[in-house]
């Protein structure tokens, strides 16, 4: 609700920010249960609960001395004679060298920017240089919190890239966290005076937090306790209690911030985005452990989502939105299965409307959907229902397989698996019920025939208990169709092996085929929509906003946007002496490894005749690492080192792009040899 683009959008359109913020609510509120979401508690951060807590928060930061007072340079737009919010300044990270924000670099290396860090800075509102005026605010003391957050980050659960980005911060110089900014929007800084950093041990007092609000990333994230909170209060305490998840026994966990970690604690579990990792991995256990609250036990990092192979773009359009999708008539479970298992929790997933229809009429059309029809048709047509027979001992032992697999994913934060172990059962079933034929059985061996069926139909049981949590929508129609009492929402996996209804009636299909048509005309209207937002637009400042993490410079690789149109070639020339100057080599790939907590990034090491460099490029999504050593490239050698991951870059490996193409030679130059 706080975040800065509320405040300049609803400046720009002339209207208060608590409406233009409550709208998207509302909106949000009103589609999630389009795609079967559901919350315990949907609030928002600017209610009245999280203003109080979050008050509560800083005052106890304050009470323990993590609060304190600091001179600092504040954006400043000399033409409207404002503040500059963190969004709305924009120049270069000190860092990585790539376009960033005001406060984070978004395209680059992901670090949080202090106000003042960001080199180059000017107004995205009018595109005038930013000017820096010195102003006093309010700094929660992460210094004071690194022993523990360094042990923290040791025993944090969840995804590989949560828990290893943080620790270059955390073990690095841990900079002071600003808590106030300049604006009128948000939640204002509690008056109490805090002493300044010179001061900090006794003797003088700074002044209050007049004029000052809490920066967003303060109460977002405590709306996460103020919602648990709420929650508690509608249902009663008897049903879920607030404080033994975040407050043990209902006392506070911890006393001084040097006390030792208590083995006591909540089940709190976050699932974010890559781009917040610092926010939930740094900040916020430290924000809790000042407070006295609870940490989390694990936090579940997942990748980005992109459209056609590219990176999404919403001022391009190139985005899928929730209605246009409610608009094609599919059902929101098939969105949920292709986004849950399109890969990996931590890696990039791209939605494309081809693969969708691919996904969809192969994996549950063709077998979810094909096996639990053919199951069921069969059972309601010979038997009117479940025969009377015990489940095998081969398919006993399958889906007990398959829900052990379910429960190691979800232990492992595996939410890929979880949706998939659903169609893996169902691919059995297939198979099974291809390879004993039933239908040759009726007659000659009806006893055999019942077994099989008997076996098929408890598949289909399993089934639709799997798929709940990922297809909750399509679950409930195949319960019903199974003739279960009850939600399939409250089936347990015990259930799974429980005897299914000995009636019910024919089933209908589950899934429809995506067609064909349907696809090209939404893949042209997509099309059209990219062309139409890019008309008119500045080439260079859409190439700029386009540009994907981690890439080009900062990645180490250069690579050439591949669009449905080459790109205009440019008027600016370089003289013959500039060229000389740029000096690239045969190299050849001798070593090739991930990085660690790094989506995109490989370590190469990499033979330019006269030495072995070691090189940082983002291919890890786009090749087979282990296949990397041996090929031949061309290598960028007279670059400037760049740091990356904490690993060293000494050169640019080039390609051409959105594949990464690597560049070669036709013939077998010898190393080292420069391109001309």
């Amino acid at each position: 609700m706080h975040g800065t683009p509320i405040a300049v959008n609803a400046a720009q359109a002339g209207r208060d920010p608590e409406e233009f913020a409550l709208e998207y609510h509302e909106q949000y509120q009103e589609t999630f249960p389009e795609f079967n979401v559901e919350f315990d508690n949907y609030g928002h951060t600017h209610d009245e609960k999280n203003t109080e807590l979050t008050r509560e928060f800083v005052r106890a930061w304050i009470d323990r001395g993590h609060v304190i007072e600091k001179e600092i340079q504040v954006a400043w737009d000399a033409e409207t004679d404002e503040p500059l919010p963190d969004r709305y300044v924009e120049g270069t990270c000190p860092y990585c060298g790539e376009k960033a924000r005001g406060d984070e670099c978004d395209e680059g290396c992901q670090r949080h920017l202090e106000p003042g860090e960001i080199e180059d800075p000017r107004s995205v509102t009018t595109g005038n240089p930013a000017e820096y005026r010195t102003r006093e605010h309010k700094f929660l003391c992460l210094s004071d919190f690194q022993d523990y957050l360094q042990a923290f980050i040791d025993r944090l659960e969840g995804t590989e890239k949560a828990r290893n980005q943080p620790r270059e911060w955390i073990e690095g110089e841990l900079e002071d966290l600003c808590i106030t900014r300049d604006m009128d929007w948000g939640i204002d800084y509690p008056g109490d005076s805090v002493a300044p950093p010179e001061q900090r041990d006794g003797g003088g007092e700074a002044a209050g937090g007049e004029n000052l609000v809490l920066y967003v990333w303060v109460d977002a994230p405590i709306e996460y306790v103020s919602s648990t909170k709420q929650y508690s209060e509608r249902v009663g305490s008897d049903k879920y209690d607030w404080e033994t998840v975040w407050k043990p026994g209902g006392e506070t966990r911890f006393g001084d911030w040097d006390d030792e970690w208590s083995e006591e604690s909540g089940e709190i579990i976050h699932v974010i985005g890559s781009d917040i990792i610092q926010h939930h991995c740094v900040f916020w256990p430290a924000m809790l452990r000042g407070a006295g609250y609870n940490e989390p036990r694990a936090v579940v990092a997942t990748g980005f989502v992109g459209i056609d192979g590219k990176s999404l773009s919403t001022s391009r359009n190139r985005a899928i939105w929730a209605g246009e999708y409610l608009d094609t008539g599919f059902h929101p479970d098939l969105f949920r299965y292709y986004i849950t298992t399109g890969s990996g929790v931590e890696h990039d997933v791209d939605f494309s409307w081809d693969r969708f229809r691919d996904r969809v009429n192969g994996e549950l059309v063709g077998n979810l959907g094909n096996f639990c029809y053919r199951a069921l048709l069969f059972a309601s047509r010979n038997y009117d229902g479940t025969p009377e027979a015990e489940v095998s001992p081969e398919v006993e032992g399958r889906i007990e397989e398959a829900v052990s697999t379910f429960e190691e994913a979800v232990r492992e934060y595996d939410v890929r698996t979880v949706g998939e172990v659903a169609v893996d059962l169902a691919d059995f079933g297939n198979e099974y019920i291809q390879r004993n034929e039933p239908w040759n059985l009726i007659d000659d061996a009806p006893d055999e025939a019942a077994q099989v069926i008997r076996d098929c139909v408890q598949l289909t049981k399993a089934c639709a208990i799997l798929m709940q949590p990922v297809m909750p929508g399509k679950a409930a129609d195949l319960w019903d169709q199974l003739g279960e009492d009850g939600d399939v929402v409250d089936a347990t996996l015990d259930d799974t092996l429980e005897t299914p209804p000995t009636e019910f009636g024919a089933p209908e299909e589950l899934f429809t085929q995506v067609e064909d048509e349907q696809i090209e005309d939404l893949n042209e209207q997509l099309r059209e929509r990219i062309e139409a937002a890019s008309d008119g637009e500045d080439d260079a400042a859409s190439e700029e906003e386009d540009t994907e993490k981690g890439e080009a410079e900062a990645g180490g690789e250069a690579r050439s946007e591949t669009m449905a149109d080459p790109d205009p070639l440019g008027d600016d020339r370089i003289s013959f002496e500039e060229f000389q100057d740029v000096d690239m080599r045969v190299g050849e790939i001798v070593t090739a490894e991930p990085i660690e907590g790094a989506d995109e990034l490989v370590r190469l090491e990499v033979d330019v005749g006269v030495e072995t460099r070691q090189v940082v490029a983002g291919l890890k999504q786009l090749h087979d690492v282990d296949s990397l050593p041996g090929t031949r490239v061309i290598v960028l050698v007279n670059l400037e080192k760049a740091e990356l991951f904490g690993v060293e870059s000494n050169g640019m490996v080039l390609a051409a792009g959105e594949e990464a193409d690597l560049l070669t030679t036709h013939e077998d130059a010898p190393l080292g040899t420069r391109i001309r």
